[in-house]
């Protein structure tokens, strides 16, 4: 079966996984690796691409990025210059909830997984992935190391404290086949959806929702069609928790207008198959605001269930 052509799509997450030729060595030495990580935070700044994780292997490497501007195969393009890579490269879009600070975790712990390091320690000691970036042990311009803290709490240290138990949570769980395979069928197992009513797709990873949503397009997956727009999301979530629409993305902390953000964060990723950056946009949150907000809202439905049909259903 011929392979499908990748999905590449901006604000979208990226689990990217390059290969080298006949699964060879990729890099000659620490002096290679330290010219391909100059050349690919060069290329991250340039073309806006924002980078969540990364990993160097000896055969292999993973990205975890998030196109913006330019699209991903021209960046990709650019960064796979050397004979040694296999002339495609792997790459799966994912679902941002719940999906984002497993990966960010999964990617970070290969060389552990790999026998590269010998404990955590070396984990985060070692030069040739974003874990002891996160942790304030090095540098790289280009990944995101903000976002991905905010998302534990906004106290720098207690958030790299709690990212680094998090990650050592992760570490008995070994090689997850359903985060690096795609398709729906290989997350059905966290997600608690019906395979057989469900969408699926090998090149992308998320919900039913979130998969119907990139593929029901005539144009590879560029053309959305959920069930609501976001403008009629906003609106009905407001006209059920009595929030004035036009405040929504106003700054304001109120019970009522942070509830009313948390619905529409929670059903616009959960229900219609939106990304959290577009969620975002329409609250006026930001990355991780957006996560916990969406969770908020998941507390909140499984508190008061009826909220979801009541909006969805225009009652």
């Amino acid at each position: 079966m011929p392979r499908q052509p990748r999905l590449d799509i901006p604000n979208i997450l990226h689990h990217v996984i390059v290969r080298g030729i006949e699964r060879s060595d990729i890099f000659d030495d620490d002096h290679d690796r330290a010219r391909f990580v100059s050349r690919l935070s060069e290329l991250l700044t340039q073309s806006g691409t924002r980078c969540f994780a990364w990993a160097l292997m000896f055969n292999h490497f993973q990205l975890l990025l998030m196109p913006t501007t330019v699209p991903l195969a021209q960046t990709m393009r650019r960064l796979l210059t050397g004979h040694l890579f296999l002339n495609r490269y792997k790459s799966i879009l994912c679902e941002e909830e719940p999906y984002f600070l497993e990966l960010v975790r999964y990617i970070h712990l290969n060389p552990l997984r790999a026998g590269l390091v010998a404990d955590l320690d070396g984990l985060e000691q070692y030069p040739w992935n974003g874990h002891g970036v996160l942790l304030g042990n090095g540098t790289m311009a280009g990944q995101e190391t903000d976002e991905v803290l905010a998302r534990f709490v906004t106290d720098r240290a207690r958030a790299r404290q709690s990212y680094g138990q998090f990650v050592a949570d992760g570490v008995a769980q070994g090689r997850r086949e359903e985060l690096v395979g795609g398709g729906l069928k290989r997350s059905l197992g966290s997600s608690g959806e019906d395979e057989e009513r469900m969408a699926y797709d090998e090149r992308v990873l998320g919900s039913g929702a979130f998969v119907a949503s990139v593929l029901c397009g005539n144009d590879g997956g560029m053309t959305k069609c959920p069930p609501l727009s976001l403008a009629e999301l906003v609106k009905a979530v407001c006209r059920v928790t009595g929030v004035d629409a036009a405040r929504i993305a106003r700054p304001g902390k109120e019970r009522p207008l942070a509830q009313a953000r948390a619905l529409v964060c929670c059903l616009a990723v959960r229900e219609c198959g939106y990304t959290g950056a577009e969620a975002g946009r329409v609250t006026g949150l930001g990355s991780a605001s957006t996560s916990l907000a969406i969770k908020r809202g998941e507390v909140l439905l499984r508190q008061e269930p009826w909220l979801l049909d009541k909006v969805l259903s225009g009652r």
